[in-house]
């Protein structure tokens, strides 16, 4: 079965059930129970202490910020922020947790029952439930040496703590997805949430960001839950989308073979496609939950919720609605300029600087994103600022080069500091616009094409994109394209 398999006539009845645990590391400059900082790619276990290693005698203390971060997160969410919320000890044993527990929260979490309106294809939203958004601590990571990267079949193992205790918030759905496409859809306005805050890089591939899914299936119409099966650590969208796509496929095939489901946490193999057993599901009592009893609880005012509540920044959904108002723009075209605050403040600098809002997306959407692919960088690091491209757009608009030369302009604009109009008199890619010119040219491509023209005049007009394609190689792109094709039509129907 790939991950993308159709639903075979046997399975379609069934329905799919999805929940999203979010992981979201915090962009705080220390970790969360210590002065530990947290940046990320030093070196392996230089950013620990005894007290994100848990050694006797040290005592955490709560990071401020991460509290502020975890409310902002709450409000932007629909949540109501708990007047007392507590730290708990989860306990369990993995080489990855140094003190062999991890201090989450349990049955008082920050913040509880909220939602978040996703945007559908049809351009209307579809509300999730949020059942809570609780702080926790990272774990290290480990490195499993071997062939393939994981530990059933690893040399050895290296464990690296800088990670162990980065604030962490953990943000829980409701089970109110039901396919790969929903839960992609949601992941991403969640995304664009936590960046509008500022609260996270929500860098996917740093692992700021991962995703625990919950998954069942069930007959279409039945109000039961299905056999919850859950798949850990995914870390990018196309992840995300792909194992749901085919646990739900892998689900649906079992029952409809007469098979039997188990609780029980799966892998997502990326490079397989396929999802893979683990271990069986613990529940909370495996975990021996207890309040951690070195941290007082946390006092939510009524006058500290306004005070975060009142420095909410403008959120994705606010920001659509004022970008469509602006420039008129297409839900589609919109979604994409707002999905991070970088990008929308470049395009909003562009055309700030002149060019039409359609043309400047076009061009921050497609041919910028060519060039910063390509120099793996992206618009908060590249030399081609605002300005520049809005300039090199007003010479599109004035006609003085066509939108190939304009590329090329592009891409050297990437490279160099020099302007625009300074590249295009240097390369020589000044559109050519004069009638006499071309006319020369249009007349040799009309001559060497008689079969074309005669289809032409024959009525089939589709045939002059052919003929524009020639002059505008004969003059290396640098003919006006709509003068071009005036000139042919005149000549060819003449």
């Amino acid at each position: 079965m790939t991950a993308t398999a159709e639903p075979s006539a046997e399975t379609r009845h069934y329905e799919t059930v999805i929940g999203i645990e979010t992981h979201c590391e915090l962009s705080t400059a220390t970790k969360m129970f210590c002065a530990c900082p947290t940046a990320f790619g030093a070196e392996p276990n230089t950013q620990v202490c005894p007290i994100c290693l848990g050694e006797p005698g040290s005592l955490p203390v709560t990071n401020g910020r991460a509290v502020g971060y975890a409310g902002r997160i709450g409000l932007a969410l629909h949540c109501r922020v708990a007047e007392r919320s507590q730290f708990h000890r989860k306990n369990y044993f993995y080489p990855d947790m140094p003190k062999n527990f991890q201090i989450s929260q349990y049955d008082e979490p920050i913040c509880i029952d909220g939602w978040l309106d996703v945007p559908t294809d049809e351009g209307g939203t579809r509300r999730v439930g949020i059942t809570r958004a609780h702080m926790e601590e990272d774990t290290g990571k480990s490195l499993h040496v071997g062939a393939t990267g994981r530990i059933h079949d690893a040399a050895y193992s290296l464990v690296d703590y800088n990670r162990a205790g980065i604030p962490l918030v953990e943000i829980v759905s409701e089970p109110d997805l039901r396919s790969a496409d929903e839960a992609r859809a949601y992941a991403e306005e969640l995304r664009a949430v936590l960046l509008s805050l500022g609260v996270s890089d929500a860098k996917l591939e740093e692992g700021s960001m991962r995703f625990d899914v919950n998954i069942s299936v069930r007959p279409v119409g039945h109000a039961e839950y299905g056999t919850k099966v859950e798949l850990k650590n995914l870390n990018s969208l196309r992840s995300l989308h792909r194992a749901i796509d085919y646990e739900s496929g892998r689900q649906r095939a079992v029952l409809a073979a007469g098979g039997r489901l188990v609780q029980e946490t799966r892998h997502w193999d990326e490079g397989a496609g396929r999802t893979e057993s683990m271990r069986s599901k613990e529940g909370a009592t495996d975990y021996r939950y207890f309040p951690e009893p070195d941290l007082v609880p946390i006092e939510a005012t009524p006058a500290w919720v306004e005070q975060v509540r009142a420095a909410l920044p403008e959120l994705p959904a606010e920001r659509r609605a004022r970008v469509a108002a602006a420039t008129g723009l297409d839900a589609r075209t919109v979604a994409w300029l707002t999905r991070d605050p970088a990008t929308l403040a470049y395009f909003e600098a562009t055309v700030a600087a002149g060019p039409e809002p359609r043309v400047a997306a076009t061009w921050v959407m497609g041919e910028l994103q060519r060039v910063l692919r390509e120099q793996e960088t992206d618009v908060g690091a590249t030399i081609v600022t605002p300005g520049r491209l809005a300039e090199l757009l007003g010479l599109l608009a004035e006609g003085t080069v066509s939108a190939t030369a304009a590329k090329d302009v592009l891409a050297e604009m990437a490279t160099s500091d020099a302007s625009a109009a300074t590249i295009v008199r240097r390369k020589g890619l000044a559109q050519v616009s004069d009638s006499a010119e071309l006319e020369g040219v249009v007349a040799r491509v009309v001559a060497a094409n008689p079969d074309l023209v005669a289809k032409y005049a024959a009525g089939r007009t589709g045939v002059i994109g052919a003929l524009v394609g020639q002059v505008m190689r004969e003059t290396g792109g640098r003919a006006n394209p709509s003068l071009v094709r005036e000139l042919l039509e005149r000549a060819a129907g003449g």
